[in-house]
């Protein structure tokens, strides 16, 4: 087990050189957490032993950190069903005016965050918290209207568009900034995905009327504390990187795929601008042979090694279909 040292992700974040090949991701899932404790079962309930078990997890593995969300903050939506795939529109509640104002909106600084405290006399040396909410601008936003809805309402009702992105951004920012007081707390991830294959859910110019503002303040209170913060968003965000770099200068992107542009080709378009985090295909992760995975993870490192600014990890997150072998190569490459 290799020493964690939290300057190793401040390096790539600022588009450096670190000491070490570094390891990044946004979560895994509890089996392999229960593998990297030497099959000990997984805490029920208890939010504390949980996080300490993920952060042996995560030490285990090789990261610097540990993720959390930094309390059970959330917006309430309509439960639906659980199948393989649902509607954008199955969790609506909010579809005008007066569903808009009856809808009980959560109050950020009513929810616990002392996990980030109490967690403290157990991370070892070297060692953070990435913090991150339950969901994100966008995201609520068409989790609460659906995404049908949502479209309708640019035209029919913009003004109610606006409020809804509004009582949404307020409340994230001000969880963001509860959360980065946090001394154990070294960095965040803003978690809201934007698009799909070809394209974001909303044009630019409606991005920048009503995601744009809340971002800017989501990165503004981060970086106010002195500390980086990464953009994790799905979807094709071709045209709107330069906005993500440029204006909301956020310090690392994470979220990738070969259908929408290798993480490969993104490195070599944007490095020493923005800090590219993990990349390595899911499909790819999946589907191929743990060599495979260890020959495409040494060539990323290989292509990043005196450039900088790259922690490898997989595009999206590590779900449990993901096989192990391939899981445990993919680190083991960082390790060599």
């Amino acid at each position: 087990m290799r020493k964690p040292d939290f300057n190793n992700i401040l390096k790539v974040l600022r588009c450096e050189v670190p000491d070490r090949p570094t390891l990044f991701e946004y979560f895994m899932n509890v089996p392999l957490y229960e593998r990297l404790n030497r099959g000990k079962p997984f805490p029920e309930k208890d939010d504390l032993q949980q996080l300490i078990f993920t952060l042996k997890a995560f030490e285990a593995a090789g990261y610097d950190y540990v993720h959390t969300l930094a309390s059970d903050f959330l917006f309430p939506v309509r439960e639906h069903s659980q199948k393989s795939t649902i509607s954008l529109n199955s969790s609506a509640v909010i579809t005008d005016r007066d569903s808009f104002k009856a809808y009980p909106w959560p109050d950020p600084d009513d929810f616990d965050y002392s996990r980030l405290e109490k967690i403290a006399p157990y991370m070892p040396d070297g060692m953070k918290i990435m913090a991150s909410a339950d969901s994100g601008v966008l995201e609520s936003a068409i989790a609460l209207a659906g995404f049908d809805n949502l479209c309708l309402m640019l035209y029919d009702d913009p003004d109610l568009v606006r409020d809804i992105f509004g009582e949404i951004g307020s409340r994230l920012v001000r969880y963001y900034e509860i959360a980065a007081k946090y001394e154990t707390v070294g960095m965040m991830i803003s978690n809201d995905d934007w698009g799909f294959k070809s394209q974001t859910f909303l044009s630019r110019s409606d991005m920048q009327k009503y995601v744009y503002p809340w971002h800017k303040k989501i990165t503004d209170a981060v970086h106010k504390s002195g500390k980086p913060v990464v953009l994790h968003s799905c979807g094709n965000l071709s045209e709107v990187m330069e906005d993500i770099i440029d204006y909301l200068h956020y310090d690392g992107k994470h979220s990738y795929e070969d259908t929408i542009m290798p993480v490969e080709e993104f490195y070599e378009k944007f490095h020493g601008r923005i800090a590219i985090m993990g990349g390595i295909d899911m499909n790819f992760m999946v589907k191929s042979a743990p060599e495979q995975v260890k020959e495409r993870c040494r060539a990323m490192l290989k292509r990043a090694e005196v450039r900088g600014g790259y922690a490898l990890g997989t595009g999206n997150s590590v779900p449990e279909y993901l096989p192990q072998e391939n899981y445990l190569a993919m680190i083991g490459t960082a390790m060599e």
